[in-house]
């Protein structure tokens, strides 16, 4: 299907402009976390966007390079550093999710740009600046994977990885990258400067898990007198079901069972896929499982 078929009708476009602004409102969410409540206590970010905080520290304390005032450098070195994943979303995660990342990456680079560092912390704890600038960070990129695409970095190869197996999170592959970019800050900086920066990085993959509602599996019941669900949530959802004929423990009457796994970003939408063919139709959800198996993860919808 073509890329501008896909929202040719107004609840497609109503979709689409609801993933814009999350993307929008995530990266921004995000900047100011790292910016306002990280950056002043001299604490490095985690993932690339910390990387792109050496690599910052090494041109202008280093190197000495100019400093334009009133712009940041962080955002410019965070796309640049993100252009050699590009090819990796293209063929992981298909055409739509690399356009829409290099579109959030440049929102995310244009809020980190632009999102003023406050000379004066907001904190005087450093604990507590881990765990506020965790949560509303981690929170803004979790925003943004809700969006279906990325804030780029550390989150594009956690996706494949998670679409390659299905129970890895994005969270998981941030802890990873984070243990190499400390690492490197244990030989820079002191040694409180590495333990609350790697504090704030585990509360932020926390945080990012937590939002990114396509990485929780949901298993759906559905018990319908009705034909025609099959064909529409295969058509719609584009997921598989399994389905058995039924009878009503009380009336006797005949009933199809069906189920079928989707995340819960999806869920919302096989709901209304259900109602529209049963308004009767008895759903059961048991969110969080686990799934072995062939089962597709989707950052895209």
């Amino acid at each position: 299907m073509h890329l501008t078929e896909r929202f040719d009708t107004p609840a497609k476009r109503k979709h689409l402009i609801h993933r814009i602004l999350l993307v929008i409102a995530g990266n921004i969410i995000f900047a100011i976390g790292v910016n306002v409540i990280i950056t002043p206590m001299n604490l490095y970010s985690s993932g690339f966007t910390g990387l792109s905080m050496l690599i910052r520290m090494f041109l202008l304390n280093i190197l000495h390079v100019p400093q334009i005032p009133g712009v940041n450098y962080l955002g410019i070195i965070y796309f640049v550093i993100n252009i050699p994943l590009f090819a990796l979303a293209y063929k992981h995660l298909g055409r739509e999710f690399c356009i829409t990342t290099i579109a959030s990456i440049g929102i995310a680079s244009l809020a980190m740009t632009l999102v003023p560092v406050v000379k004066k912390p907001i904190f005087d704890d450093y604990l507590t600046a881990c765990l506020v600038g965790g949560i509303v960070s981690g929170t803004g990129a979790g925003i943004v994977l809700r969006g279906g695409t990325s804030g780029g970095g550390q989150d594009i190869i956690g996706m494949v990885l998670s679409k390659t197996h299905p129970n890895f999170s994005v969270g998981r592959i941030s802890i990873a990258i984070n243990t190499v970019i400390y690492g490197i800050c244990f030989f820079l900086f002191d040694i409180q400067t590495v333990v609350y920066s790697m504090i704030y990085a585990v509360i932020n993959a926390i945080a990012l898990d937590y939002q990114h509602t396509q990485n929780i599996n949901v298993q759906v019941l559905i018990f319908t007198k009705k034909e025609g669900i099959t064909d529409k949530v295969i058509s719609e959802i584009r997921r598989g079901l399994t389905y058995w004929k039924g009878a009503g423990g009380y009336t006797d009457e005949d009933t199809y069972v069906l189920t079928t796994m989707v995340s819960k970003y999806e869920l919302p939408h096989l709901l209304s896929v259900i109602r529209e063919v049963d308004p009767d139709a008895f759903v059961t959800v048991n969110e969080g499982t686990r799934i072995y198996g062939n089962f597709e993860k989707r950052f895209t919808e």
